[in-house]
């Protein structure tokens, strides 16, 4: 079972990766700083997790080709 599906479009662009990775890791050091150690270990895994899933074992879903122009006969007749 997967939390992340980094086959998903949203996850294309690197930047959004790195947000997602930096937003947990971001979340780690304020919970670390309220000295709240149990939920600073929750989000760390999760910050964990998401630069395993997100930026070490990406890889991108092969683009879908474009589909050719189709000659179907319901446009306008061209003389």
């Amino acid at each position: 079972m997967q939390l992340i599906d980094p086959s998903h479009p949203f996850y294309r662009p690197l930047w959004i990766r790195l947000l997602v990775v930096g937003s947990c890791t971001a979340w780690t050091a304020v919970e670390a700083y309220a000295r709240q150690p149990f939920w600073a270990v929750i989000t760390g895994a999760a910050a964990v997790y998401s630069a395993y899933m997100l930026l070490f074992t990406y890889k991108p879903a092969p683009e879908a080709p474009a589909a050719p122009p189709s000659s179907d006969s319901n446009g306008p007749e061209q003389p």
